[in-house]
């Protein structure tokens, strides 16, 4: 089951993308444990009249940090969040913070570890049947993520055919890995706007789009502006706010795709201050169960909703009723109506 996110409170609204405005609300969305039977999750059944529901949503909130939400189903859209899997650089950084700092780490590859992890999340997406409904997957251009990106969700072994481009070329970043099919696997596009903590450390550096296109044909680069890394900087590191803004930015990007189901294949930093901005009204165990620390090559899906009129798509599983047509008036509507007469006679 994905888990929602919910609202944010206080934050500073970054800028929005062009087209967009201010009606603009990331989602509110809260939903409780499954109960079992009528008891509810307060302690006291369905059947007990003595509460109103007013009150009871009044109670739940108090006890919970919010009350249920409600959003029409084609106002949400399901992400599934990825870290990388390990990197070198992750390897010699956890045990001195300094090598982040380090030239040798520039741009920094999976290691053989990282590759292993990789099988196992492509393993678990086959079986689970999560590939088959992921439509699109975004990735950060960066190295590390590109590779986790086409090794869980790309095709098979890759054939010599002059009509498809390979995702991944053989031994592409030292990866020691047979080139990878782009058939029978999502669209794969790189998105500046997901990339890690940016400045200061080579390892968050990237290499030309030039480079990359050798390395990963399959991959779509079409909405990076620049060949080279314009964003990165030798001796400025991006603000934790700066990031959340950027993260925030992202959010609001994806939503404004067509596509219900997306995968994110990014980093640490980027999710953790990204998602850190959320959940402010759930329990406190559910902000943490969104906002924790990704391990690598973690996944962890997700419900986003558009609270604004944004999204124009038309609900496929509604149905509008009535057809035939014919008298259909509600009672309780009748029984206003006629309270209403009855105070102007």
């Amino acid at each position: 089951m994905p888990i929602p996110i919910c609202g944010t409170k206080n934050i500073l609204a970054p800028p929005l993308p062009s087209g967009l405005d201010s009606r603009f609300h990331l989602p509110l969305s809260y939903r409780y444990p499954t109960v079992t039977g009528t008891q509810s999750p307060f302690g006291f059944r369905a059947s007990d009249s003595s509460r109103s529901s007013s009150s009871f949503l009044e109670f739940a909130a108090m006890e919970n940090g919010g009350s249920p939400s409600l959003f029409p189903y084609h106002r949400c859209k399901t992400i599934h969040l990825v870290r990388h899997a390990q990197g070198t650089h992750n390897v010699e950084g956890d045990k001195n913070y300094k090598t982040y700092m380090s030239p040798e780490y520039f741009d920094a590859n999976l290691t053989q570890l990282g590759w292993q992890q990789v099988d196992n999340l492509r393993k678990h997406v086959h079986e689970s049947g999560l590939l088959k409904k992921i439509e699109l997957v975004v990735t950060s251009p960066l190295l590390r993520t590109m590779q986790t990106a086409v090794g869980v969700f790309g095709g098979g072994d890759y054939t010599d055919r002059l009509d498809i481009l390979p995702l991944m070329v053989a031994n592409a970043g030292n990866s020691e890995r047979a080139a990878i099919s782009s058939l029978n696997c999502p669209l794969i596009l790189a998105v500046e706007l997901c990339r890690e903590h940016l400045g200061i450390h080579p390892c968050d550096k990237r290499r030309s789009i030039s480079e990359y296109q050798c390395l990963f044909p399959a991959i779509d680069f079409s909405l990076i502006e620049n060949d080279e890394d314009a964003l990165w900087k030798a001796d400025v590191r991006e603000t934790k706010e700066e990031l959340a803004a950027r993260g925030m930015n992202f959010m609001i990007w994806l939503l404004s795709r067509k596509e219900k189901e997306i995968a994110v294949v990014t980093h640490s930093g980027f999710l953790y201050h990204t998602l850190a901005a959320f959940g402010n009204d759930c329990h406190p165990l559910v902000k943490q169960e969104i906002s924790k620390h990704f391990a690598n090559c973690e996944l962890r899906s997700l419900i986003i909703v558009d609270k604004s009129m944004m999204g124009l798509d038309i609900p496929a599983t509604n149905y509008p009723g009535n057809i035939p047509s014919g008298r259909d008036l509600p009672s309780d509507v009748a029984d206003e109506k006629n309270q209403e007469k009855e105070r102007h006679k």
